[in-house]
């Protein structure tokens, strides 16, 4: 057999591998979900209602396919389906996926979805009211703000505006970055869905004399009681935390204005899953290309884009996200 014959075979096998994968429904429905999330292999068990081992066979097929890819999240194992359409089948994949994106999923796995997503809030939510006095001691260990804050304003500063009157900044946290928004911004609505943090945010405010600041307790539904009020959003070392990234960014799209600006202030992805136990880290940071997925689905189109290193071995990356 000569080299020609070898190259063949092994396109027609992948090819034999992926259309295996699509022939069966409840893979169709698991890439379904993946569009909208990541999930562990017992968190998808549940979604399905399907024995674990049985969605460990398909995850299977679908990995083998190329078609999803998995990635340790401390103790967990992820799946996700797969970023890059590159190489082989690439526009056949991409054919499958825009077909599978275009059919809604079955009300009762959608129903189960909503329960993960709430289950992993409701740990975020119960890890932040144990240790919300401690946490920025916790949180110094990977990145303190004064450190990284100079170069986030800077960003913000460069940043391209239609208008520079409503920002709001998702997660304050102990209210650091607060000051430098009021100073840039008329309006600015601080949004957490932990009253401990927003406390500790609001004294900061107090302490520093800043009065332009309004509080808001819940989560990002917030944006959709509030579509096209913002000119700015910003997401500062929160995405990290929060339940599912990929709707935040859904949520917040519908709150900017025409032109309005996304900032994501985060850490790149890092194994040192201490943070998780440490801080109530849900994700070990993440991916650009991760980001720039959520954001193109979300409508909006990526702007300037920075990174820089931390003595202790993370890295820090802040995008733009404009709104189209």
């Amino acid at each position: 057999m000569d080299t020609l014959d070898l190259i063949n075979n092994s396109a027609l096998a992948d090819l034999a591998n992926l259309l295996k994968s699509a022939g069966d429904e409840l893979r169709l429905e698991i890439l379904r979900a993946l569009a909208q999330d990541s999930y562990g292999v017992l968190e998808l068990s549940h979604i399905f209602d399907v024995r674990q081992n049985s969605i460990s066979h398909h995850l299977k097929v679908l990995a083998t396919a190329n078609l999803v890819s998995n990635r340790r999240e401390g103790n967990s194992i992820f799946y996700r389906r797969i970023h890059s359409l590159a190489g082989e089948q690439s526009t056949l994949r991409a054919a499958l996926f825009q077909q599978i994106d275009e059919l809604d999923l079955n009300p009762d796995v959608q129903a189960r979805i909503e329960e993960i997503h709430q289950k992993r809030a409701q740990v975020s939510q119960l890890f932040f009211k144990e240790h919300g006095t401690s946490l920025r001691e916790k949180q110094d260990l990977i990145a303190e703000f004064d450190v990284y804050g100079p170069q986030l304003d800077n960003f913000l500063n460069d940043c391209t505006l239609p208008n520079w009157e409503r920002v709001l900044e998702v997660g304050p946290g102990s209210g650091e970055l607060l000051p430098y928004l009021s100073a840039r911004f008329h309006d600015v609505v601080a949004l957490d869905n932990a009253e401990t943090m927003l406390a500790s945010a609001r004294a900061h405010c107090q302490a520093k004399g800043v009065d332009n600041v309004h509080f808001e307790l819940d989560d990002t539904h917030y944006c959709q009681q509030h579509p096209r009020s913002f000119d700015c959003v910003v997401i500062n070392m929160v995405l990290h935390h929060t339940p599912s990234p990929r709707q935040i960014f859904a949520d917040i799209s519908g709150a900017l204005k025409p032109g309005g600006v996304l900032i994501i202030c985060d850490l790149c992805q890092h194994n040192q899953d201490w943070t998780q136990k440490a801080c109530g880290d849900v994700w070990l940071g993440f991916e650009p290309r991760e980001l720039q997925e959520w954001a193109r689905a979300a409508t909006m189109r990526e702007g300037q884009s920075t990174y820089f290193a931390l003595r202790n071995g993370f890295q820090i990356q802040i995008h733009e996200f404009v709104k189209i």
